[in-house]
């Protein structure tokens, strides 16, 4: 789509509203219009009362109009006043939009990753949840559902944030092996089959960072509140190899203030009993076992390499093993699913009664095989009647929901939602949802985000591939010095 700016460079937040209602179109900025429709020409003026931004948007049906609006005055600061402002242009284009008769997006105007995040904002602001969901519903078009999903998840932030103190951290350390490669993943994982002779060294350079990042936490006076080892599948590792990791994380960190210290088994073909004991003797108190579906020819269509039957025992396994809270993870939408195949999946995963259960929706990312090979997926309206599916199920067994995100290129532009029965929410995925606190994150294309109280955020990122993350595990270690560097004065 050609666009077209007055008065602002507010190209960010355009895009994140094209993206929304137009995604197979991508920006292009000519310096005159000629190309092919639609064309957006998007204005943000000044005025003496308010700030107001016009979208004259040319389809092939003709010309369509939208408008917002912000107060002046409720630009305290230049912060604000950029938000409010991206707030205005966006809204300005899908007013427009939905004019030309392009259907509403699930999620209305809004866009972005983290939407409880913006309830939350409006909850700091003093307002009852109540006043808070009407404000968020007209602000953003949003449907009473997802307002209700955003409410529950800014809440549990909440709650997470008043138990924190100034200086708690999660820590993360990515395993980046799996046994194979489903078809729907675009992370940064190595088949361990073909990469076997990797793992081994992989461990030692990890061992390097976590040692270096530990020195860091210390002259800093962090305090490690939650541990999460992800990947990948850190259980593709063997027994040996998961108790030298978790006696390395134990000798280099203090964990005594340790609130929870999660594990990803999320394959179950890779889940034992003597892996599970070892992790258990190192105090892991959670567990994923994660088995996106419970159909077999799915299973073998997204290359998973397990079945149903191998879910029930993995989950027979944690049981006797004992000690855990229990995640398991549900793709809404994979190729081959329909809602009642979807409602039979929920059905037996719900028999195993996990203290939580997080609901995905299938993510069409680029350099996944579902997207390089074109596979026919399920329309938006069955992963809607999916994801209902589950809401309704789900919160008729007393789970509440409490961590919430959208990605791009989400089928049907849905979201993801994590839910939890009794008081089982992981600290770990409110905290780097709502940006609560620093993740100080180690291992194979770990992302560490260093974040301030002022909400001030500096990030830091590792090799992806394993044999670069072994190569440069000198420079990684290096860039620890950020942690101190960052935390000096604050």
């Amino acid at each position: 789509m050609e666009l077209f700016f007055e008065g602002h460079d507010l190209r960010y937040a355009v895009e994140q509203m094209l993206l929304t209602l137009y995604p197979n179109e991508r920006p292009v900025y000519p310096e005159q219009p000629g190309g092919a429709l639609p064309r957006a020409r998007i204005s943000l003026r000044e005025g003496k009362t308010y700030v107001t931004s016009v979208c004259r948007l040319e389809t092939e049906q003709g010309v369509f109009y939208g408008r917002a609006a912000v107060l002046r005055a409720a630009r305290t600061d230049e912060v604000v006043a950029k938000r409010l402002h991206s707030q205005a242009v966006k809204l300005a284009l899908y007013r427009a939009a939905l004019a030309s008769g392009l259907p509403k997006p699930v999620w209305g105007a809004l866009g972005g990753v983290r939407p409880a995040k913006l309830m939350a904002r409006l909850l700091d602001e003093g307002v009852s949840p109540r006043a808070a969901c009407a404000r968020f519903r007209a602000d953003y078009d949003v449907s009473p559902g997802k307002a209700r999903l955003c409410l529950d998840a800014a809440l549990a932030g909440r709650a997470a944030a008043e138990s924190l103190q100034a200086r708690d951290v999660c820590l993360y350390i990515g395993i980046p092996f799996c046994p194979t490669r489903c078809a729907y993943c675009s992370f940064v994982s190595s088949a361990v089959g073909k990469s076997a002779g990797l793992t081994e060294p992989f461990l030692q350079a990890l061992f390097q960072e976590i040692d270096a990042t530990a020195r860091a936490v210390r002259e800093s006076g962090l305090r490690p509140v939650a541990l999460y080892v992800g990947g990948g599948t850190p259980t593709t590792l063997s027994a040996a190899q998961l108790d030298a990791l978790c006696a390395h994380t134990a000798g280099a960190f203090d964990l005594r203030a340790l609130r929870e210290y999660t594990v990803e088994a999320g394959r179950p073909d890779t889940i034992t009993e003597e892996k599970l004991r070892v992790l258990r003797g190192h105090g892991v108190d959670r567990l994923s076992v994660n088995p996106q579906t419970m159909r077999d020819d799915i299973l073998q269509a997204i290359g998973r390499r397990h079945s149903a039957a191998d879910v029930e025992r993995a989950m027979e396994t944690a049981a006797r093993v004992g000690g855990f809270t229990v995640n398991m993870d549900l793709i809404a939408g994979l190729p081959g699913d329909d809602a009642p195949g979807f409602a039979g999946t929920l059905e037996r995963v719900m028999a195993f009664a996990p203290q939580n259960i997080t609901v995905h929706t299938l993510c069409l990312k680029k350099g996944a095989r579902l997207m390089t090979e074109e596979t026919k997926l399920p329309p938006a309206e069955t992963v809607g009647q999916m994801l209902e599916q589950a809401e309704s199920v789900l919160r008729g067994a007393q789970y509440v929901p409490y961590y919430l995100y959208r990605q791009k290129y989400m089928s049907g532009g849905f979201e993801n939602v994590g839910w939890a029965k009794g008081n089982t929410q992981n600290l770990y995925n409110i905290c780097i949802m709502e940006e609560l606190c620093t993740v100080l994150a180690m291992g194979g294309g770990a992302s560490t985000k260093l974040t301030a109280p002022t909400g001030r955020i500096v990030r830091a990122f590792a090799p992806k591939y394993p044999q670069e993350y072994i190569e440069r595990i000198a420079d990684t270690c290096a860039e620890k010095a950020k942690i101190k560097e960052f935390y000096h004065g604050v």
